[in-house]
């Protein structure tokens, strides 16, 4: 069973400036809850019950949120507004948080290979960047998708999706033979690759289940597009030397490190309450 999941929220969430100058952007909330509750809510589905948290300068709001606020608690006590932590209350009670610090960033790779010390070195984990918010109203979600292929194939394994040609330079690009319906077997993978010079459009996003090996690949690989420590350049690495699988999820994703896809998601998501009532 995977039961540790990791959240790389270092980033300054410069996209958002001036909302995210003194709010780190997973605190960025759709209606309200904020983007890495979403996250979190989804590895606890997929079987997750300890968070690890990458954080940076400016990121105690993360920590605050998944604790108790006493003072809150007593205020609204036995009012119609209690309720309304059910969720959080939840999720504290149920997870352990643990976090550390990047320092400096210095890529995604970096960013996963500063969470050895709160995964471990021994067990595969699951990886979930919040600022991409996915969602499948009618079905399993994406992370416990991929953790039931895990199951299967024993090794890492990223979530795709088929993006325009003209939208490829955005993105890690994979490239593979499809093995069954949706599932691909990567032979190469680009980071943000020139729109002509791309070997498909099935482009990698914030979902993965890393196995314990990627850390001794991580620390070989050398700094990628950028300058940056890219998770894609050692998954290439992998991909050669031994398995990694590509699995197109079924659901949404938005893209919510941007203002678009922000905006898209607190629309859906309204849309969806609505339906509820």
């Amino acid at each position: 069973m995977i039961k540790k999941c990791l959240f790389p929220a270092a980033g300054y969430g410069t996209r958002f400036l001036p909302a995210t100058k003194a709010m780190p952007k997973e605190m960025l909330p759709i209606l309200t809850k904020p983007l890495i509750q979403y996250g979190v809510e989804e590895a606890m589905e997929a079987g997750c019950d300890v968070m690890s948290i990458i954080t940076g300068r400016g990121k105690r709001a993360i920590t605050d949120h998944f604790d108790i606020s006493y003072e809150l608690e007593h205020q609204i006590q036995g009012s119609s507004k209690e309720k309304m932590l059910a969720d959080i209350r939840n999720i504290i009670d149920k997870c352990t948080f643990t976090y550390t610090r990047q320092n400096e960033m210095k890529g995604l790779g970096d960013a996963i290979f500063k969470g050895k010390v709160l995964v471990g070195e021994t067990d595969p984990f699951a990886v979930v960047l919040a600022d991409d918010l996915c969602v499948n109203p009618k079905g399993d979600g994406i992370l416990k998708q991929m953790v039931k292929l895990y199951e299967k194939y024993k090794c890492c394994i990223v979530a795709c999706m088929e993006v325009p040609k003209e939208d490829v330079h955005k993105y890690g690009i994979i490239e593979g033979n499809q093995i069954e319906e949706g599932v691909f077997m990567v032979s190469n993978m680009v980071e943000k690759p020139d729109n002509d010079k791309a070997p498909s459009n099935l482009a990698v996003i914030g979902r993965y289940v890393l196995t314990p090996d990627i850390f001794e690949i991580i620390e070989k690989t050398k700094p990628g597009k950028n300058g940056e420590l890219q998770i894609t350049d050692a998954l290439c690495s992998q991909a050669k030397k031994g398995m990694v699988i590509a699995y197109k999820f079924k659901g949404k994703r938005f893209d919510c490190g941007s203002v678009d896809g922000f905006v898209e998601a607190t629309n859906y998501y309204y849309n969806l309450e609505k339906e509820k009532k």
